[in-house]
């Protein structure tokens, strides 16, 4: 069996694979995981001729003065929600030379749920300049399995908005 790191690992070199096939550059927006996916891809030797930059934006300040999430935007929907995926993943192109973007937004744990918005609640936002897609996942498990899962889902995303541009 593969271990969460191991899978992180594998899908961090399979993105590099095809944004350096496709002289494409990757920034990320990250909150819950707080730079995990960053982190992974930048294990990968020769990383930064794929991977422009990471933002981790964990406090909603942040998300407004890193990457322009209008504060408004956070105060209607709430930092984890799909329109501040959205507005994550577009200000991480329009703040970097990226040409991909990818961003997260969750509740992690074991503490911050609400009813409506659980432990394990992610929101995603994947964005190529032209299209940007969001949705939402509900992970199980503690805090680290719910930061793995949220990282590893994240990449996964990047492929397939990969797949569709081809």
């Amino acid at each position: 069996m593969v271990s969460e790191q191991n899978l992180l690992a594998q899908l961090s070199v399979k993105v590099g694979n095809r944004l350096r096939d496709e002289r494409l550059l990757l920034a990320t927006a990250e909150s819950c995981t707080g730079g995990l996916v960053a982190a992974a891809i930048t294990d990968i030797s020769g990383s930064s001729n794929w991977f422009e930059r990471g933002f981790v934006t964990y406090s909603n300040q942040a998300k407004s003065e890193m990457i322009g999430v209008p504060p408004e935007l956070i105060e209607k929907h709430g930092a984890v929600s799909e329109p501040v995926a959205r507005a994550m993943a577009e200000g991480a192109l329009l703040n970097s030379r990226a040409q991909v973007s990818l961003s997260i937004t969750g509740v992690a744990g074991p503490s911050g749920g609400t009813a409506d918005k659980p432990v394990g609640m992610v929101c995603f936002g994947w964005s190529n300049r032209v299209t940007t897609v969001v949705e939402t996942k509900h992970f199980k498990g503690d805090r680290t399995q719910v930061r793995s899962q949220a990282a590893q889902y994240a990449l996964r995303g990047i492929i397939e908005l990969l797949d569709k541009q081809a």
